[in-house]
């Protein structure tokens, strides 16, 4: 059961909402822009969400919100609420 758990891949995302970041060199590093102020919204993969909050921390940063990012959820609900 370990094995299943450790060896399934997802393709769910997330989207980080961050307040707080501060330009660093390792904001540098990045591949999208880092403002002073407001917020920046990060897309994460599942897989990698520890790493990335780490890594927002030690940038200054503060997540405000987590959102799932996934087809399924969209359409999942479209198709519980049917159109008349």
């Amino acid at each position: 059961m370990l094995g299943q758990i450790s060896g399934r891949t997802s393709s769910r995302n997330f989207r980080y909402e961050v307040v707080g970041l501060r330009q660093s060199e390792e904001t540098e590093k990045t591949n999208y822009p880092i403002r002073s102020s407001g917020s920046v919204f990060i897309t994460v993969p599942e897989n990698r969400m520890n790493q990335e909050m780490q890594r927002i921390t030690r940038l200054g940063g503060k997540i405000v919100s987590i959102q799932p990012l996934n087809a399924e959820t969209t359409n999942s609900e479209q198709s519980d609420h049917p159109s008349s």
